[in-house]
């Protein structure tokens, strides 16, 4: 099975939030990859105070993706 993924990079706030918002919707599994810290910081602060998820944060070069579980 395809673990979803959200490809969030290159976009502004709030744009990465509400594709993540969207997400958890459909899936309860899945990684958002952003490309900047502020969307990485609302990302982690909305999962965490909105749905008291703490994601888990991996750098590959210059993206980062957060894994949502």
């Amino acid at each position: 099975m395809n673990m979803k993924t959200v490809d969030a990079r290159g976009l502004s706030c709030p744009t990465p939030v509400v594709l993540t918002m969207q997400a958890l919707e459909v899936a309860q599994d899945f990684k958002v990859l952003v490309d900047n810290p502020v969307a990485l910081e609302r990302i982690t602060r909305m999962l965490k105070d909105k749905h008291n998820i703490v994601p888990s944060i991996e750098n590959e070069g210059d993206d980062i993706i957060i894994h949502v579980q």
